[in-house]
């Protein structure tokens, strides 16, 4: 990870771990910096630890071991209430009995603060979510993403230098989700107040982040730009979980400098960038993006160059994902504009097909049988 400037770092965890039962760590020597005014996302699968870490910076789980800081000073041992931090979970948890300005204004009225200072904060925060004309409604009478909007002013109505969100878009459908994503993404360029976002989902990660760190069995695995993640994965893992990705085993055959040369299966070479790969002769997995894939012509010019055989054309509107059979695999995809697709193609055809040596990248092999 880069250094940053101590001043810039609002959140530090040093060597945090976190076990349920004293055997197993959901959470294991968790080292990570959070930037002042940064959007960072912790994204990983079910179980990886991302939720808890958020869990334990809330205020609501404590770390087993090691040590959290907010703005340079330890919050282990800080009541949740006392951490000066807003947040935002999936379900809402609005209270029901309570109208719209009431329940952004409850927050405020446990901090002490004068009922003037109240309405105009309240005011200022509905504005900002677009919701001025619901502030006398109950959480009952709204939409769900208008509920959403009113968790989200609540998490920011009392101005806290950090807001935690975990999955706050999961309930909602697949459009206004989209429009959500923005709205956050907005909110959080206006205001410059510091986000943590919790997400499984790789799309609304690299959608909406400065940064983010991807998350497996407990550890960080990557932390970079969203696309550094995408374009430059540190390991078979990160390369599998954003975007998707071809895969193709092989062996170690020559190593020189940045670059390298796999053997696959059936004898094919692969030249290909070094980036995690171990021994000569040691296994390697080699990951190729859909859309780095050359077809016909325009893969003459391809350092890589192997015969594919066409098996589907899926259809998704503006491009069509092509699988094909190449070097024994049957799962291999290109993805094509539907600008460039090549309309005499059909199933069964034999095509050359090519990719450029700083498009495929030899990660760690891998141990899962997927």
């Amino acid at each position: 990870m880069s250094e940053v400037d101590s001043n810039d770092v609002l959140v530090s965890f040093r060597g945090v771990q976190k076990s349920y039962d004293g055997e197993n760590l959901i959470v294991k020597d968790l080292n990570l910096e959070i930037r002042k005014g940064e959007f960072l996302t912790l994204l990983g699968p079910s179980g990886s630890g991302k939720t808890t870490s958020l869990m334990m910076l809330a205020g609501f789980e404590t770390p087993t071991a090691g040590e959290i800081l907010l703005a340079g000073r330890s919050i282990n041992n800080v009541p949740p209430h006392k951490r000066d931090i807003g947040m935002v979970f999936q379900n809402y948890a609005l209270f029901p009995h309570m109208t719209v300005a009431e329940n952004l204004a409850f927050p405020l009225s446990v901090r002490g603060l004068s009922k003037t200072d109240i309405s105009e904060r309240v005011k200022r925060v509905l504005s900002m979510v677009q919701l001025d004309a619901f502030a006398q409604r109950y959480p009952a009478q709204l939409s769900g993403g208008q509920q959403q909007r009113v968790a989200l002013a609540r998490a920011l109505v009392f101005e806290p230098q950090l807001v935690l969100m975990d999955e706050p878009l999961g309930a909602l459908d697949k459009q206004l989700r989209e429009h959500m994503q923005m709205e956050i993404k907005h909110l959080h360029q206006r205001l410059g107040v510091t986000v943590v976002y919790v997400t499984h989902d790789q799309g609304e990660a690299l959608t909406m982040s400065d940064r983010v760190a991807v998350f497996h069995q407990g550890e960080i695995q990557q932390i970079a730009a969203p696309r550094t993640l995408y374009e430059e994965p540190k390991n078979t893992f990160v390369a599998n979980f954003i975007g998707e990705n071809n895969r193709l085993n092989g062996r170690l055959h020559s190593h020189t400098g940045d670059r390298c040369v796999v053997e696959l299966a059936r004898g094919e070479k692969v030249e290909a960038l070094a980036v995690n790969v171990g021994q000569i002769g040691g296994p390697v997995t080699l990951s190729v993006r859909p859309e780095r894939v050359s077809l016909n012509g325009s893969s003459e010019s391809c350092v890589n160059r192997f015969s594919g055989r066409v098996e589907e054309f899926i259809y998704l509107g503006d491009h069509v994902r092509v699988r094909l059979e190449v070097c024994g695999k049957a799962d291999f995809f290109v993805k094509q504009p539907i600008a460039e697709l090549d309309t005499a193609l059909a199933v069964g055809d034999v095509v050359p097909i090519g990719w450029q040596v700083e498009h495929v990248r030899a990660l760690d092999p891998l141990l899962e049988a997927n």
